[in-house]
């Protein structure tokens, strides 16, 4: 049997991986055990809290905050409300939904859940109950606060603890943090709080990702991996989304805090785009499988907080990343520089282990290294190329509702973006070395137009990258070996490049390089040849296992970022290539139609994002 007929098998068990690894967990019912999460009992909470639009000065507003204080009494929470003055910029952006803000001012709710020891540093829980004028905000964020409503009530049912928790529900979020900023600045609490939980949502569904900490965050990190382990569907959460949220310039309440050198975490579905401050924002199309997965979290973080003997400080820093979904490995930065050396060793004991007749020359090995180059840089020009058809970056929006719509396109540009990127791997594995490479390099020049168009002269530079490396060698490394370690060594690089640059973000490609070397170095003993069967299970098993892992990151990454840096796709796909290469066929003209035929449907799906209706439209339909 060819080894290439394992490469379906290994790509549909990876997709499967990804799919699954995506899924939020089922709901429970308002029949669940006292001291479990019940996104059904939480449900309650969202179908009032979220019954209409209630930004600050609306009647319904009022409404919200009456209903609020109600629950939080009947909890036992004593609630208090803090008054707070509205900032400038929090009046302008009211005057830009036509609200009169004379007069207006904050109403934060506080109340506290105590604990058997309230000397010891409290746990604050933190939601907002505000909503921007054009959304019920039934995902942002009626279902942070209904989930925060519903885990008070199952830490009391689940007994005594230790710690005092404090229940923070801030107003004013969506115009300037007013309401983070007032508690955090004049509030008799604001000291003692230990530990934050925030509860956040840029979308209406999908798994729930713990994407922010405080600084220092290596015990922060340990005590929430414990927690994702008890939690329903378990966590979601990486040091790459950490990483990369503290670069952007978005904000939430836990800034607030963050900046004051509180420990905590941040948690958010953005699943479900369309639904980001828009009026298809409602109860009934909330994800009740999003809301659980965040309850949940919320749940077993703050059970833990509460009854730890010492809160989690300030001091190193972790890397870490879930395997889907359901366990989160927790390292430290040094520990990237252990991996990599354990790769480099079993990528050292492959060369050895083939011997003199299947040792690849260096030069072919440069050859797969250049060839997994030419990947990503035409990778990610076609990316750009396929997402420039459905419109401006989020960048170039010129006004919110452009910005808006491209959220309710953000399905097809996204489908359009991983079929382009798709298109490329088939050429990769096959289909260029059936192609002149004058034809390439002319595809390429042809890629590299919509992109400057639309991106900008970014794609310049990418572009004649892809065009130079096409350029440079017609038909890539001769051989399967070659090529692979071409691949794994190109894996490595920009693991070590990552490693000195960003640490916490070196994982990404260090650990799916050691596991394919290992791969590697098991086949190099089974199989030095590669034409025997037994080596093939080898490379699809662990294979699929690896590229499964970073096709899993692939959609919270481009929901994330993806609007603006499509790109972004090629680096995990370039995870996946690295993993099956040497499944793929050497050159094969059937690979080159179908990257045809994908790319063609790619720019079809992200073409046909543009005509997307805009949510005021969907809402009315619904109605």
């Amino acid at each position: 049997m060819p080894r290439w007929i394992w490469l379906p098998v290994a790509l549909g068990v990876a997709l499967a991986l990804a799919v699954f690894a995506n899924l939020a967990p089922a709901p429970r019912g308002a029949d669940a055990p006292a001291g479990a999460f019940s996104a059904e009992r939480a449900m309650a909470d969202v179908r009032i809290i979220a019954a209409e639009p209630h930004p600050v000065g609306s009647p319904a507003h009022a409404r919200v905050v009456d209903h609020l204080l109600a629950r939080m009494t009947a909890l036992g929470l004593a609630p208090t409300t803090q008054p707070g003055v509205l900032s400038p910029a929090a009046v302008r952006r009211l005057e830009r939904w036509d609200v009169d803000a004379t007069g207006l001012g904050l109403t934060n709710l506080i109340g506290v859940l105590p604990g058997t020891r309230p000397d010891l540093p409290a746990v604050l829980l933190m939601a907002h109950h505000d909503s921007v004028a054009q959304s019920p905000g039934a995902a942002d964020d009626a279902a942070g606060v209904a989930a925060i409503l519903e885990t008070v009530r199952a830490l009391r049912a689940r007994g005594p603890r230790d710690r005092d928790v404090v229940v923070l529900i801030t107003d004013a979020e969506e115009l300037n943090l007013d309401g983070a900023r007032a508690f955090f600045g004049d509030h008799p609490l604001r000291d003692r709080i230990g530990a934050v939980i925030n509860l956040e949502a840029r979308g209406g569904g999908g798994r729930a990702m713990m994407f922010e900490t405080g600084k220092g965050n290596a015990e922060t990190v340990a005590l929430f991996a414990r927690a994702a382990a008890r939690a329903d569907g378990g966590g979601a959460t990486n040091a790459l989304a950490a990483f990369v949220y503290e670069l952007m310039p978005n904000g939430s309440d836990f800034t607030v805090p963050r900046d004051r050198g509180v420990q905590g975490v941040n948690l958010a579905f953005i699943g479900r785009p369309e639904q980001y401050h828009t009026p298809l924002s409602t109860p009934a199309n909330l994800d009740r499988g999003s809301l659980q997965h965040i309850g949940s979290q919320t749940l077993e973080t703050a059970t833990l907080l509460a009854s730890a003997e010492t809160l989690p400080r300030a001091g190193g820093t972790a890397v870490w990343a879930d395997v889907f979904g359901r366990v989160v490995i927790v390292t430290t930065p040094a520990a990237g520089w252990i991996v990599l050396g354990l790769a480099a060793l079993l990528i050292g004991f492959v060369v050895v282990a083939l011997g003199r007749r299947e040792q690849p020359r260096p030069g072919e090995v440069g050859r797969g290294v250049l060839d997994g180059l030419w990947f990503l840089s035409v990778a990610v020009v076609a990316a750009h190329a396929v997402r420039a058809l459905g419109g401006p970056s989020a960048a170039r929006a010129e006004d919110a509702e452009t910005y808006y719509a491209l959220l309710a396109r953000l399905p097809w540009l996204e489908a359009g973006a991983a079929l382009a990127v798709l298109a490329v791997a088939l050429l990769a594995l096959g289909g260029r070395m059936a192609l002149d490479r004058r034809i390439m390099a002319g595809l390429v020049v042809l890629l590299t137009l919509p992109g400057l168009v639309g991106e900008g002269p970014n794609p310049i530079l990418l572009g004649a990258a892809a065009l130079g490396l096409g350029l440079s060698f017609v038909a890539g490394p001769r051989g399967a070996w070659p090529a692979w370690l071409g691949l794994l060594g190109l894996g490595w690089l920009l693991a070590v490049i990552a490693q000195i640059a960003a640490p916490a973000t070196a994982f990404l490609f260090a650990w799916p390089t050691l596991i394919v070397a290992l791969a590697a170095a098991v086949v190099a003993r089974l199989d030095p040849g590669l034409d025997r069967v037994a080596g093939a299970p080898v490379i699809a098993v662990l294979g699929a296992l690896t590229a499964g892992w970073a096709l899993a990151m692939a959609h919270p990454v481009f929901l994330g970022i993806g609007m603006d840096l499509p790109g972004v796709l090629a680096g995990l796909a370039l995870i996946a290539l690295m993993a099956l290469r040497p499944l793929a066929p050497q050159a094969a003209r059937v690979l080159t139609v179908l990257a045809a035929a994908v790319l063609l449907t790619g720019a079809v799906f992200s073409f046909w994002g543009t005509q997307a209706r805009p949510a005021q439209a969907q809402a009315e339909r619904i109605g």
